[in-house]
Order: structure tokens, then sequence, then C-alpha cells
């Protein structure tokens, strides 16, 4: 299985000892890397040998791979788009299908159908050959993805970080009032946000009490631990004395497992033994048990790649028969593909049996199927459907009460590094009782509708990843312009910035000594890494979640605000902001071949609208002791230092649907005076538009105290605009400075941040 890792220090080269080092020691390197299943460190040197021979096949090859097995579904769907074009030999036949799987994870079913096709035409001839197989049955998964998919159900909700972590949680049973689930984590760090590489990262066994609807702290199951061995899975016996589970040793970061079972009374474990060969087959992998009941008699399912399976993992069946011994192994041939079927569980009331499957019609990797049962026999598999099933991996099904349970990989999980890296637990929980809302209220002698947005868990989720940061190169995009808008979108922006990271690493040393430029340049690898690249790969997760919200019908406000290094002169800066913001709106109206362009112009049937709220700050935010010196670029261009300051931020959203959305906006919140003497006053105005069908009432908020604002009229009437005049007083100011006020609508909680920006002399 594989994980994140933060490796040891002492592996963490830079890109001048890799030059010292021969490309075919970094390839065998990263090779034994990917082999140990250390996804992330094998990608780490498959980057750097890129960067020497970047036309490679086979490291182009290898690194979409490693990337497929990191489930960064992204890059891999990138890298083996390139390994297809560049493969005119068919060197790698598999290239096209794992294309067309990618771009079924990423969600772009259209265009894995297309791919698809192409797959089932280029593999025609092998009848036998897996490639084959399952290109024709992706067509037909895709063409139904395609009708079933909707963006409009409401998603399941995440479970806190008192169960999930950053690493990866599975949810097994419910007992005493306990969530049972296993996490693949380390024991080194007290931090959750942490990733460590360790010999003993290992899956183990959690419990987490819930409490008053609660789930409090997790922690280990100290009983279960078993030495040098991966613990996880879990199911309790019918009368609950015992508890069932798997033991797994490594193989790289796969396992070899087997059944085990323990007693347990009074929230303890004891007496941890194994089941006998009739299950644990010598040489085969048995894990995911499941003790249930199938026409009034105990049983046993679980997976297993004995002899006598389809493929990959089985679900197979057993009864049992004296001190962990079973009799009667049956497979359940019905719902068992050439692919994987995993993580069974019994709905004894509904009498489905669920699993989850890579081969039956889905919408992504492993969907969560059922199969309904009557007596011995099992029907064909049914998709469980919306919300339950996501474009990523999801497994372990289970229902307690009126709770249903899945782990996922999905977007929304929590990660560090890689948003569908580690699988996370969610719930779809028993509607409750919604609150009473009062809508109206009297004021005086106009009549103002109050606020009555309740934030759904998707909304907050999509809050959850703010801000998004994205960085530039210098003066970028479109060099030595003073235009305020450009024809580039981020994405290219970005990718022509990755071209320049050895440049920038080689130009940050010069004139240094041997220690500062590695440690310059260990700087801008950090920062490569954990904000550059992870600013793009926010913005394309952040970007689907707000397309399934506009689709559902909601007006989405994205406030950004723009920055820049110092470099350059101030006036320059601030339109060379204004162009990066640009091309972040370019990057949204071309987006899956245009399908946000209908919400930006407000032509959407459902009503869903994108509205962009801009704040161009330049420079006169950054930070002042960063280099402006234009001949020495190694600081003021080169610089980590410096690349911090060139970015723009999706600092804000809002959300309005339902009776009464938020009713103003102002499009340019953002007033730049640009050069004034000490004393001047800074006079000037800004719009405000109320875009509701109602009268409302203005109200100023948060004025800094240099500011003093007015309104033309603090009533606004439907479809109408006030106008606030400011004056600023910069007698107590100098150099780069920063004003603001806010503007708030009686009865409402949101406001519009007004900025003035000014270069006192």
């Amino acid at each position: 299985m594989s994980r994140l890792h933060l490796v040891f220090l002492f592996v963490l080269f830079t890109f001048q000892s890799f030059s010292q080092v021969k490309l075919k020691q970094i390839v065998s390197f990263a090779d034994e890397q990917y082999k140990k299943g250390d996804y992330y460190y094998a990608l780490e040197y498959y980057k750097q040998a890129l960067a020497q021979d970047s036309n490679s096949l086979e490291l182009i090859w290898k690194y979409a791979e490693t990337h497929r097995a990191y489930k960064d579904y992204f890059q891999a769907e990138k890298y083996y788009a390139l390994a297809y074009a560049k493969d005119n030999d068919l060197v790698y036949p598999a290239s096209l299908l794992y294309l067309g799987l990618m771009q079924k994870h990423n969600g772009n079913y259209k265009q894995a159908f297309e791919t698809m096709k192409q797959a089932k035409k280029r593999y025609s001839g092998g009848e036998d050959d897996y490639l084959y197989l399952k290109s024709i049955q992706e067509v037909d998964a895709c063409a139904w993805a395609l009708k079933n998919y909707s963006e409009t159900v409401q998603p399941m909700k995440r479970l806190p970080m008192t169960v999930n972590s950053y690493d990866a949680e599975f949810g097994h049973a419910i007992r005493d009032n306990k969530l049972i689930f296993s996490s693949l984590r380390s024991d080194s760090t007290k931090d959750n946000n942490q990733e460590v590489y360790s010999k003993n990262y290992k899956t183990k066994l959690y419990s987490s009490t819930i409490k008053n609807e609660k789930f409090e702290e997790n922690q280990q199951i100290q009983d279960l631990i078993i030495q040098k061995l991966n613990t996880g899975n879990g199911s309790f016996s019918l009368d609950g004395k015992k508890f069932y589970f798997s033991a797994c040793e490594d193989e790289g970061y796969n396992y070899r497992c087997r059944i085990m079972v323990a007693n347990y009374s009074n929230g303890k474990w004891s007496k941890i033994d194994s089941l006998k060969k009739e299950i644990n087959v010598i040489g085969t992998n048995n894990t995911m048990p499941l003790i249930t009941k199938l026409n009034g008699e105990e049983v046993l399912f679980f997976a297993s790649d004995r002899e006598g399976t389809k493929g990959g993992l089985d679900i197979w069946y057993a009864f049992p028969e004296g001190e962990n011994r079973f009799r009667t192994i049956t497979n359940v041939s019905a719902i068992n593909s050439i692919d994987n079927e995993l993580s069974p569980w019994l709905d004894t009331l509904e009498n489905r049996l669920y699993f989850s499957s890579s081969w039956h019609y889905g919408f992504g990797g492993q969907d969560v199927f059922y199969s309904k049962i009557n007596g011995n026999k099992f029907a064909a598999p049914t998709n469980a459907g919306l919300p339950i099933n996501s474009p990523a991996n999801d497994q372990y099904y289970f229902k307690h009460n009126d709770t249903v349970y899945v782990s996922s990989n999905r977007i929304g999980s929590y990660y560090s590094k890689n948003p569908t890296c580690c699988s996370d637990i969610f719930a779809i929980f028993p509607p409750k009782k919604a609150p009473e809302i009062v809508e109206v209220k009297k004021e005086t002698k106009t009549e103002i509708k109050t606020e009555t947005k309740i934030e759904t868990e998707f909304q907050k989720r999509i809050k959850e990843k703010l801000p998004v940061t994205l960085y530039f190169r210098n003066d970028e995009p479109d060099a030595s312009s003073l235009a305020t808008s450009t024809k580039q979108n981020y994405i290219n922006t970005y990718k022509l910035y990755q071209e320049k990271y050895s440049l920038y690493k080689t130009e940050v040393a010069k004139g240094l000594t041997d220690v500062e430029a590695s440690k310059k340049q260990n700087d801008l690898d950090e920062f490569f890494q954990k904000n550059v690249d992870k600013g793009a790969t926010d913005l394309i997760s952040f970007s689907d979640m707000i397309l399934k919200e506009l689709k559902s019908g909601s007006v989405v406000t994205l406030t950004i605000k723009g920055f820049a290094s110092p470099v350059a002169k101030t006036a320059y800066n601030v339109n060379l902001t204004k162009r990066r913001i640009s091309s972040l709106t370019n990057y949204f109206i071309e987006k899956n071949n245009g399908e946000f362009k209908q919400y930006i112009q407000g032509k959407a049937q459902n009503g869903g609208k994108l509205i962009f709220a801009i704040v161009p700050f330049g420079e006169y935010t950054a930070n002042q002791s960063t280099s402006d010196d234009i001949k020495n670029q190694s600081s003021s261009v080169y610089s980590k230092e410096a690349g911090i300051e060139r970015k723009i931020q999706i600092e804000n959203v809002s959300f309005d649907k339902g009776e009464v959305p938020f009713p103003i906006e102002s499009l340019n919140p953002i007033f730049t005076a640009g050069e004034v003497k000490k004393g001047d006053k800074i006079k000037g105005s800004f719009k405000v538009d109320n875009i509701s069908s109602e009268v409302i009432e203005l109200e100023l908020d948060n004025i800094d105290t240099a500011v003093k604002a007015t309104f033309n009229s603090i009533t606004v009437g439907p479809k109408s605009s006030a106008i606030v005049t400011f004056v600023v007083d910069t007698q107590t100011m100098s150099g780069l400075s920063k004003n603001k006020f806010n503007v708030k609508v009686k009865g409402f909680q949101d406001s519009i941040e007004f900025f003035i920006t000014s270069e006192v002399k």
C-alpha cells in the first residue's frame, strides 16, 4: 500500500549534488524506492532524472506509473498522455488504458470514454488479454458514469480529525459505542499534519469513543499490536466475544495477510490466535474478515487470492467448524471479476452483500456495490450510487443504526501534498430537524430581509481549502508590459515556471560560498514543492469543487488578491498583479473546455453564477526587506524570498443560494493612489451595487484611523448603487501604505473590504 513519506535529511540532495551522479545511478535508486513502495521518495528521484533527460520515454513511463501508485491522478494523467504520445513503437502499450483510467479518476468521463474507445480498438485481437478485456469493460463503464454522475448530490461528511488524519484511515465497525478503524500513520510524531518516513510506519488498529454524537480523540488499541506486522480491518463475532482482524507482512508497501482472532471482553482484547490453514492457506493473501449471518447461520466472508480466484482478490465465504476452523469455503462467483473485490459487509435487514470492486460499472477506481441475496444465490452487482461512490477509491462500506460509513481518498480528504493521496472515513448521518429561521424583521419605515444562509458541509469543505495561493515567475505573465490583462491562463504560466526551476537554482547560487549556495538552493527546493507545486494542485481540486457548487445553483464569489515582489516600479507592479489575476480568471474560463463560461457570464439556467472580486495590491503589501536591486538578481529575482512575494491568492469564497443572498457587490474594491507627499489628503470613491430586489441599508465598519468615509445615501433601492467617498490623511504615514474599511448591509454578517494603497514620500 503506497503512502506519503518525509525522507531522512541525509537523502535530500540538491540538484548540484545530483549533477555529480550519473543518470543511471539516479534512476536505479528511484527504481529501488518504487519497488519498496516508497513512491514519494521515488518521485523525487525520477523528477531529478527527468530534469537531465526530459525526452526519455522510459523515465516518462516510470514517472507516470509512480504517480498512479502515489494516487496523484492529475499528474499521472499528464504523464501517461505524454508517454502515449511519444510511444510510437508500442513499448508501453498500457499507457492508453491507464490514461483513460486516470481521466476517469479525475472525473473527466467524456475524455475517458473517448480514450477507452481508442484503447478497445488498439488492443483488439487479444481476446484473453487483460488490456483488451479491461478496455471493453471501461467503454461501457464510462458510458454508465456519464449517464449517472451528478454534481448536485449532497456529499458525505468527513469525520473529524479526532478520527481522520493527514495519513490514511479505514473504518471497520462500531461496538460498545466505539468506532474501530485502522490507520497507516507513524508513532514518531505527535503532529497529525506531519508525515514521517520510518521503518516502523505501520497500519494499526484504533478506536474513537462516540459521545453525544461526537467522536472523541482516538486511541491506539495496544492489545492488538503484533510486533513487526501491520494490523487492520476488523469484525466482531455475533456474540461480541471475539474480534477477527488481519495481520500483514510488508511486501514493499503491499501486504501479505492472514486472518487472526482475539477474545474481547469489557473493552479489552486478549489471546490472539491465527485461523487455521483452511482460511490462511500458505502462500496466499487472506484478509478483510467479516463475521455475519447467511441464511440464519454464522459465516465468515473474506477476501483472498487463493487458488480458484478469478483475478486479484476475490470475495469468499466459509462456515465455522470447531475452534478457529472453517468448512465449505465458497467463491462468490456472481460478483467476482479479474480485478480486485474487497471489503465485504452484509446488510442482514436488506439481505444485501456490500463490497468494493474496480471492475463493475463505476465512477472511478474502487466503487461500492451490493449483491441481493436470495437463499444461497447472489445477484449481479449493483452500484451503490452517489454520494457513497466518487471518482476516487471507495471502500469499507458499513452501516450502524441509520449512519452509513465509507472510507475514501476522494477530493475533500485531509492531505498535505496530494489531495487524493490518503483515505479518510466519511459518513452519511440521518437528517436532523432543520432549525426554525426568522426571515423578516421590521426596521422603522423600511422592511429589510435578514440573512438566512446556512452553510452546507460541502461549502465548509470548500472554505477549508483556502487560501489557494498561486506563484509566478518574475515579471510574468507577459513580461515588460503595462497591460492589465493577459491571454495566458494560470496553469500554463505554472508549467513555464516549472521548466525554469533549474535556472532559478543556478542563478540564486551565483556569488555565494558553497555552504550559502547549498542553503539557498535547498530553500528553493522546498519553496517549489511546498508552495508553487502545491498551489497548482490545490487550484485544480478547488476549482472542481467550485464547479460542483455552481451546478447546484449557487452564486459563488471568489475574492482574489494579487501581490508582487518590489523589484519593479510600484505602479508597474499593480498592473502586473492585475495580469496575474487575469491569468487565473482565464483558467476558469478555459477549464473543462469552457464548462465555467455559462456561470461566469451569468447565463446558467439553474441560476448558478461565478463572480470574481479582485484586489490587486502589487508590491504594497510585500516584505520591504526583500531586495529590489535589479543588479543583484540572485536576491531580487531568483531567491525564495522574492518568489514568495510573486503570488495571487484566492482568499475568500462566499455562497449565495436561497431566499436572501448577500445583496451587494463591488468588483473593484481597491483604490491605488500611487506616490503622494506626506501630509497630502488622498480622496476618492467606490461604487457599491445593490444586486437584490429589496431596499437595503448600508453601514461602515472596521475603518482605519487615517480614513474618513461617507455614503451619498445609506438606503439603496433595488438594482441601484451607492457611492462611498473617502479621505485618507497621510500625515502619520510613510512608505508603502495600505488603508481599509468595510461596507456592511444591515441584517447581514458578510461585508465587502475596501482598500486604499499609496506610497508616501
